[in-house]
C-alpha cells in the first residue's frame, strides 16, 4: 500500500517553510472533524452525506500523495452515490493510514 508523504506540499510551497507547517497545521485540524463525520453518516448509512464526506476527504488524500488511494476514494464516493458500500473497507484503511500518519508529523 502506498503511504502518505509530504511531496506535494513540499512542491506547492517551494520551500517556504513556514507555508509547509501552515498547509500541514491545517490538515491535522480539518482532518480528524471530516473523518468523525463521514464515519458518522457511514454509521448511518446517510449515503449521499458520506459521499459528499468522502468528495471531501479526497482533497486530502491527493495533497498528502496518495494517486492511488485517491481513486480508490473517487470510486468509493460513486458508490455511495448508488447507494452502496463497495469499497468501504480499502477508503478505511486509507483514512486509518493518514490517520497514522498525521500523528507522525
Amino acid at each position: 500500500m502506498e503511504l502518505p508523504n509530504l511531496s506535494y506540499i513540499e512542491e506547492l510551497s517551494g520551500g517556504d517553510k513556514i507555508f509547509q507547517d501552515k498547509l500541514i497545521n491545517i490538515i491535522k485540524k480539518e482532518y480528524p472533524v471530516e473523518k468523525a463525520v463521514y464515519i458518522e453518516n457511514i454509521t448511518m448509512l446517510n449515503f449521499q452525506e458520506a459521499a459528499n464526506n468522502v468528495h471531501k476527504l479526497k482533497h486530502k488524500i491527493s495533497i498528502l500523495g496518495l494517486k492511488k488511494s485517491y481513486e480508490i476514494a473517487n470510486n468509493f464516493e460513486k458508490e455511495l452515490k448508488e447507494y452502496s458500500l463497495n469499497g468501504q473497507d480499502a477508503f478505511d484503511i486509507i483514512l486509518q493510514t493518514i490517520t497514522h500518519f498525521l500523528k507522525t508529523i
